[in-house]
């Protein structure tokens, strides 16, 4: 306790024995008056005491006042001009009308009067859009700025050390890669072994110097699998690079007339190397889903980066992966009380056509099947065929709505999900959830979108279409096959669609499907009538052509008019037919839909990888065939986005 305040607790006790005192000298002097003169005598050497002791503690406490005033005005000054931290102040108009020393020090001297903007451009803007704390680079030093805007104050600490090391942190971070080489078991079969091993030599060699180029730890662990271990300050100049390696294996192997191209998965974000290969391996299945010769780069909350994918996806020789998918297929229909197919919205002749088929997988096992099919969104590509299926009284009791669908639904249905992966495509998305069992038939390059826990998945990116992937399931089925002419016609129609009457996307195995369909009866007359245009959608489509310009590099982009609607068929059909035209290596088409959001299809002869550029307006599709859909845009500023996806495509930017 400080003395002044001793005393005045000593006071009090000295004015309460002077209270004390008067009272008994009163009653002293009533009963013997001479005691009473004494203790008047002592009251008045009490008084002079008591004066005294409070003269003293007014004294002591305007001293200890004053001291402790000027202690801290002291400290202030000192914290203001010594203190590791910079203090601007400013007026209304922004100019800056003080600084302490530390500025002055070590950002800047002559400030004084000038504009905020001057010391860092954006300061203005920081103070207008009430900024309270932002990071700023100063020459070679952070600064962390504190805003008081009532104050029209600004706090300068310098955190440059903190960003180096957060830095330093970021660069450091483990990154684990997984490498596969494509199609090396199918291209190098048959090889002789001084020749295979000659190839492996060159392979591993380039891998090798792109490794130490780039700081990796690369190893072996299979003869066509590698693991990589590098930072992230490695993986940032690789994405820089794009991920050059690809090429240069492509054209590697190419001279060598050996097809074979790398698929690189790739886990970032994670601290745990249990979790980062796990991430690694994710990105591998992803990549390969997508058709190989590419790089998918995952990190912990989904985000996936493409780089590559630059050539189709390379056919496969055995069919032997047909044959176990058919019998697994055939497995888990025995074991379901009914089977439930469902194709995505709007379902072309390839998604029809491939539920037919799996309906007929469901109808030569002895159960009872479903095609969910919604009568309100039906492609108009398809009415005639659904007309003919409708004159099928067998094959249209089998067709449900999707509501139908839900009742239909018990704990043994198996789900079977045809020419989409993406839940939020499906015709009935309330489907998934209820059901235990999904099987995803696909021939889509996979996405980041994908159907949760499948039980069963086959993605074939090469096959033409979903109707030959069910083909060769239903070519392998054990029991005698029947297929009636409307279905087998509807299978090959959707084979026929999607490759443009076999002109795009097809293979030795497209044409083995076709001859089955025929043999068991597909009628390629029937298809025909299917397949016949309506005249008023062929001038609807010349006339979205005649809209086309060339915009970079064989780019050919056809803009609809803002209050034009149309159909999803026109604007997939105006962009194969400029694909046709003379200096034309993709082609785009944006359009308005009847549902008010803006279609962009494209195109490709497979140089230019459209799939990559349509992601980047959160759609996809295939190498030589992809489209989106956006909302809430008008015509030209899809054109614009358009436009500035397909720079970043050709210039690398990511």
């Amino acid at each position: 306790m400080p003395k002044f305040l001793m005393k005045r607790w000593h006071g009090y006790h000295v004015i309460a024995l002077f209270a004390v005192a008067v009272i008994f000298s009163g009653v002293l002097m009533v009963y013997h008056w001479q005691v009473g003169v004494i203790g008047l005598f002592i009251l008045g050497v009490l008084a002079i005491y008591t004066s005294q002791a409070r003269y003293a503690f007014e004294r002591d406490l305007e001293a200890y006042i004053s001291t402790l005033s000027y202690r801290v005005n002291r400290a202030g000054e000192d914290a203001v001009t010594k203190m590791p931290v910079g203090i601007l102040l400013y007026n209304d108009e922004k100019m800056i009308q003080w600084i302490n020393p530390y500025i002055s020090k070590h950002i800047a001297d002559d400030l004084i009067d000038k504009e905020l903007d001057d010391l860092y451009d954006g300061l203005n803007s920081m103070i207008e859009d009430g900024v309270e704390t932002e990071v700023i680079t100063l020459g070679e030093r952070s600064y962390h700025l504190t805003f008081e805007p009532p104050e029209r104050l600004i706090y300068f600490l310098d955190v440059t050390e903190k960003e180096k090391t957060e830095e330093l942190y970021e660069e450091t971070k483990t990154v684990v890669g997984l490498i596969y080489l494509d199609n090396y078991d199918e291209v190098t079969q048959g090889m002789e072994d001084q020749v295979r091993s000659r190839l492996m030599s060159q392979v591993t060699s380039a891998l090798n110097s792109w490794a130490n180029e780039n700081d990796i730890l690369l190893r072996r662990t299979a003869s066509d699998r590698f693991v990589v271990i590098m930072n992230f300050k490695s993986l940032q100049h690789i994405e820089e690079l794009r991920f050059d390696v690809l090429d240069e294996i492509r054209t590697l192997t190419g001279k060598e007339k050996v097809p074979i191209t790398l698929s690189i998965g790739v886990g970032t974000g994670e601290p745990s190397l249990r979790e980062l290969g796990k991430l690694a391996q994710s990105s591998l299945d992803l990549a390969l889903g997508r058709g190989g010769d590419q790089v998918a780069i995952k990190q912990k909350n989904g985000k996936v980066r493409f780089y590559g994918g630059k050539s189709n996806a390379m056919e496969k020789r055995t069919r032997v992966r047909a044959r176990v998918i058919s019998h697994a297929l055939r497995d888990f229909v025995l074991e379901s009380d009914r089977v439930i197919v469902m194709g995505h919205k709007n379902p072309d002749m390839d998604a029809i056509g491939a539920s037919i088929g799996v309906l007929k997988i469901a109808e030569v096992n002895g159960k009872e099947g479903f095609i969910v099919l919604d009568p309100n969104d039906i492609n108009h590509d398809v009415q005639k065929l659904m007309e003919e299926v409708e004159n099928h009284e067998d094959l249209w009791s089998q067709f449900v709505t999707p509501e139908e669908a839900l009742d239909y639904v018990t704990d043994e249905t198996l789900l079977v999900i045809v020419d989409t992966h993406k839940p939020s495509l499906v015709i009935e998305p309330r489907l998934l959830p209820r059901v235990d069992r999904v099987i995803v038939l696909d021939h889509h390059r996979r996405g980041e979108e994908f159907i949760k826990d499948p039980v069963l998945v086959y993605m074939e990116p090469y096959a033409s279409s979903t109707a030959e992937l069910v083909t060769e399931l239903l070519e392998y089925q054990p029991k005698q096959l029947k297929m009636d002419s409307l279905e087998a016609t509807a299978l090959l129609a959707g084979i026929i669609v999607d490759t443009k009457s076999f002109a795009v996307r097809t293979g030795s195995r497209t044409f083995d499907a076709a001859s089955f369909l025929r043999t068991n009866g597909a009628d390629t007359t029937l298809v025909q009538k299917l397949l016949k245009e309506d005249m008023q959608q062929y001038v609807k489509r010349a006339k979205l052509i005649e809209t086309a310009e060339i915009y970079r590099d064989g780019m050919a982009i056809a803009v609809a008019g803002e209050q034009e609607i149309l159909s999803q068929i026109v604007i997939a059909q105006a962009a194969d037919t400029l694909l046709t035209m003379k200096d034309v290596s993709a082609s785009f088409v944006v359009s308005k839909r009847k549902d008010e959001l803006v279609s962009i299809s494209a195109r490709s002869l497979g140089d230019v990888n459209v799939q990559l550029i349509m992601e980047r307006l959160q759609g996809g599709g295939h190498l030589s065939n992809a489209a989106t859909q956006l909302q809430d845009v008008t015509l030209e500023e899809a054109r614009e986005k358009l436009q500035q996806a397909i720079d970043e495509s050709l210039e690398g930017g990511q």
